[in-house]
């Protein structure tokens, strides 16, 4: 009888994988990167490495809850299970919601940049929002079908952009000029740092895995297989990118053109063919973080809903097994795509998701022996989280006031609602869960 109900699930272990690996290679990897390696140089890989440390640690946190806690609200049930029902709960809720939104909002408008530059138009600012308001319609559609149609198109989309980078990373490997990887200058270890926070963005979308909890087969050894799974790959795709990157393509050459060094570094041993396939490959890598992402967010939004973390209005099963969340996070994030200029706080974004991986960490102290988990484990992964947060402001109070602006107004914003919301409607979150 339990084999039947595991066959009946319809996200299978590699299908969670992918779309953990969808949600983490997207925008960043090709965005990202040239903007991290002028600030480290060409010991970029380094960051990698330091970042990824920094997810694998909250990854143990997301395994453990996700493995004790399964639903289809990930982190929010976690927030919810330590914290209890409260304006502190409530609170990291919505800042997960707006953190998926905001990263959707990026991964749209480096979609609609790149298409652009292959599509046989004027690469403006008109074509590119256009473009990405009509991918996020796509990918919509594609999750109205439902979660095994996500799921597989996620495994194709994976396999496709995983299979680009991994040949430009092997093929790329022969061609590196080795005088371009000595350290002929050791950059500060504040730009390392800071530059491992950055790339956080690059790795948060492994939280999505949890989202899938009631769709995957054997929630209890499936959920923690593939979080690992995923984040361990991604951090050897992104260390072998990176070393080709600067192997291939010197710091100054980065540095005028970082929003798409990925592809200039592949011309020296491809050519043009060879720009033309990276370029597919962003376009790929984006629309399958959409994909993720939107799967993620969408069941976040409709949890939120559900159980009245949005007004009332919102509060309606107007799609069957609830798609009324899907529309909703669509629509903002259209909204936000046309209106705001996203790729500049993407800073901002990576501190977003450093707040809730470190809020989420701290909710596991309150329930490590619950879920058997090492407490000092927990702790590391909340000093990671927090150090390179500080780290991240740092930076960006010298670099980005108004980043730093936007993200106090965001997490103030965040818990005042929270908090009116609640002294108004009364209502219980936690009495509603089931």
């Amino acid at each position: 009888m339990i084999k039947e109900t595991f066959k009946k699930k319809p996200i299978s272990l590699w299908s969670a994988v992918a779309i953990g690996i969808g949600g983490m290679i997207g925008a960043g990897i090709f965005s990202l990167l040239g903007i991290a390696t002028t600030i480290t140089g060409n010991l970029i890989y380094i960051s990698f490495i330091i970042g990824g440390g920094i997810a694998l640690l909250s990854t143990y946190s997301y395994a453990k809850l996700g493995t004790k806690y399964p639903s289809a609200g990930g982190p929010v049930k976690f927030l919810l299970m330590g914290f209890g029902d409260g304006i502190l709960s409530g609170g990291f809720t919505f800042l997960l919601w707006i953190g998926y939104i905001f990263a959707l909002s990026v991964y749209a408008e480096a979609f609609g940049s790149y298409a652009a530059i292959l599509l046989p138009i004027n690469h403006s600012g008109l074509s590119v929002t256009i473009l990405a308001v009509l991918i996020i319609l796509i990918f919509t559609s594609i999750n109205f079908l439902g979660p095994k149609i996500v799921g597989r198109s996620e495994l194709l989309i994976v396999g496709i952009k995983v299979g680009i980078l991994l040949v430009f990373a092997v093929v790329g490997l022969f061609f590196i000029k080795p005088t371009l990887l000595i350290i002929t200058h050791f950059p500060p270890v504040t730009n390392i740092l800071t530059a491992s926070a950055l790339l956080f963005l690059g790795y948060e979308g492994f939280g999505l895995i949890t989202n899938t909890a009631e769709d995957i087969q054997n929630p209890e050894k499936n959920i923690s297989r593939a979080l690992y799974l995923a984040v361990a790959l991604v951090i050897i795709i992104y260390v072998l990118v990176s070393v080709v990157l600067v192997g291939n393509l010197a710091i100054p050459e980065i540095a005028k053109t970082a929003d798409y060094a990925l592809a200039v570094a592949v011309e020296p041993f491809a050519g043009a063919l060879g720009f033309t396939i990276i370029a597919i490959a962003a376009i790929i890598s984006t629309s399958s973080a959409i994909n993720a992402t939107l799967y993620g967010g969408a069941n976040v939004s409709y949890l939120m809903a559900k159980k009245g973390e949005l007004p009332k209005i919102f509060n309606r099963t107007a799609w069957r097994d609830g798609k009324e969340g899907l529309i909703i996070t669509s629509t903002i994030v259209i909204l936000f795509t046309i209106f705001l200029n996203l790729s500049s706080v993407a800073l901002m974004g990576s501190a977003l998701f450093l707040i809730i991986y470190a809020g989420v960490n701290f909710s596991h102290l309150k329930l490590y022996k619950k879920t058997r988990a090492n407490k000092y484990i927990i702790w590391l992964a909340i000093i990671g989280c927090l150090s390179a947060l500080t780290v991240l402001i740092y930076y960006q109070i010298y670099n980005s006031p108004l980043t730093i602006e936007l993200l106090i107004t965001v997490l103030i914003l965040a818990f005042l609602i929270e908090f009116i919301y609640r002294r108004f409607t009364r209502r219980a979150l936690k009495k509603r869960i089931r």
